[in-house]
């Protein structure tokens, strides 16, 4: 185990995957330049009660992930915008609030097992093209285009985390995903939120085509 500067915020973070963020407070101001002083990362966790700024510091889930700054841009009144990626999933054992004006975590790193490699490639084969769709759906609602050349990732922890990430839901149902108890339930978990998602979706696009069919013969 060891101790871990953390930072609560409304989002979830998961392994391999970037998050830009804005730093103003003066609490995080000193997180963040410790961990550049020393080379070592934060902690991103989502928020279980309280808010993201000012105020009391705000309790947060025990299931974590490790961000190590690869960019940091200093900005009029000591702002700082900086990109992080993140690296190991962390559990909290014990919380801090005494020693610094940012939450401390004694935390222990938390790999995420696969146990069951005949369940993990039917998972993957049946996420993979659910994936393929919700990414088309978006570009159709955005109304934008999707680059064909962009070929979703092989690796299974890898393709989870990137879908996990992409899935415009509310964090706390995200939360669990990267709670969950091995790889396989994790895809498992991905695959029925996308299930839902993608006909969410579909029925969305329906509609909106319906209503612009019904302005047009109006006008």
């Amino acid at each position: 185990m060891f101790d871990l500067p953390l930072f609560p915020l409304q989002t979830v973070l998961f392994p391999g995957m970037p998050i830009t963020l804005h730093i103003f407070e003066e609490r995080y101001k000193t997180m963040v330049r410790h961990c550049m002083r020393t080379k070592t990362p934060f902690g991103v966790v989502l928020i279980r009660r309280g808010t993201e700024a000012h105020g009391p510091l705000a309790e947060p889930y025990d299931i974590g992930c490790t961000a190590h700054v690869t960019q940091i841009e200093t900005l009029d009144e000591s702002h700082m915008n900086l990109v992080a990626i993140g690296v190991d999933r962390f559990r909290i054992r014990t919380l801090d609030d005494s020693t610094q004006p940012y939450l401390v975590g004694e935390v222990e790193l938390a790999p995420m097992p696969n146990r069951d490699p005949d369940g993990l490639a039917w998972e993957i084969e049946h996420l993979r093209p659910l994936i393929e769709r919700y990414i088309h759906l978006l570009a159709q609602a955005d109304g934008t285009l999707v680059d064909s050349t962009h070929q979703l990732p092989d690796a299974p922890l890898v393709l989870a985390h990137l879908a996990a990430m992409i899935l415009q839901i509310p964090p706390e149902q995200k939360q669990p995903l990267l709670a969950a108890e091995n790889t396989t339930r994790l895809l498992r978990g991905l695959r029925e939120l996308y299930r839902r998602e993608v006909a969410l979706l579909h029925d969305l696009l329906v509609q909106e085509r319906r209503q612009d069919t019904g302005r047009l013969l109006l006008n």
